[in-house]
């Protein structure tokens, strides 16, 4: 690590931190798509990552650091932001970031949760939504350890929804939602959508997460 990281060995500089953070996302991206390159090709290529092609990843501080991957347009930077481009295996990427010197409602958030983040920041959908712990988080371990997981998470998240798909054939739209509020983490509308395809067979606790509601359905049309 640089000499310059840090001013006093505990506080990283903003430039060192914009360094660290775009090296993690670098080898989350380099591993995921490593990862799934023995996938058959149309499998791989419906993996969200994949077939975004190009994303915005916005590293936004709260009172954790968020990494929000979305194809969501963002105007062009203003005043302090700042932005780096990488590329790997065809997938293009942009890291923003935003903390709460140029965003104050950042510094707001009392648990910052994934969803108040993506409220704060005003995106509506996002490829993946990873919480990190600065410091030690950020390693190139946890890296790779992100990005196999969410590789993972993703192909499974695909499979599952096909098996659906396939025993709901009348009901595909409705499916693709269910996949779509998977994807994003949102608990409730996933648990309406997956009573509704199961005809009320499963109703959901309140507060059940979106994979539990998943893997009902799942479970309801495998009976």
């Amino acid at each position: 690590m640089p000499d310059d990281v840090t001013d006093d060995k505990s506080v990283p500089r903003p430039e060192a931190m914009r360094d660290l953070v775009r090296d993690y996302v670098r080898g989350v991206h380099a591993t995921y798509l490593d990862h799934v390159r023995h996938l058959p090709p149309a499998e791989r290529g419906a993996l969200p990552l994949v077939a975004a092609r190009e994303v915005t990843v916005i590293a936004a501080a709260a009172r954790r650091l968020h990494l929000l991957a979305t194809t969501d347009s963002l105007p062009a930077l203003h005043g302090p932001e700042v932005e780096y481009t990488d590329e790997y295996h065809g997938v293009t990427w942009t890291v923003r970031f935003y903390d709460p010197s140029v965003m104050p409602d950042l510094g707001l958030l009392g648990e910052d949760s994934p969803a108040d983040v993506r409220r704060v920041l005003g995106v509506a959908d996002t490829v993946y939504h990873l919480a990190v712990a600065v410091g030690g988080g950020l390693s190139p371990h946890h890296a790779q350890h992100s990005g196999v997981a969410l590789a993972n998470q993703h192909a499974k998240t695909l499979r599952d929804l096909e098996r659906i798909r396939r025993a709901l054939p009348q009901q595909a739209r409705a499916v693709d939602e269910l996949g779509v509020c998977v994807r994003n983490g949102l608990d409730r509308a996933t648990a309406l959508l997956a009573t509704d395809l199961t005809s009320g067979r499963v109703v959901p606790d309140p507060g059940t997460p979106a994979a539990s509601c998943l893997n009902a359905v799942l479970e309801d049309i495998s009976r």
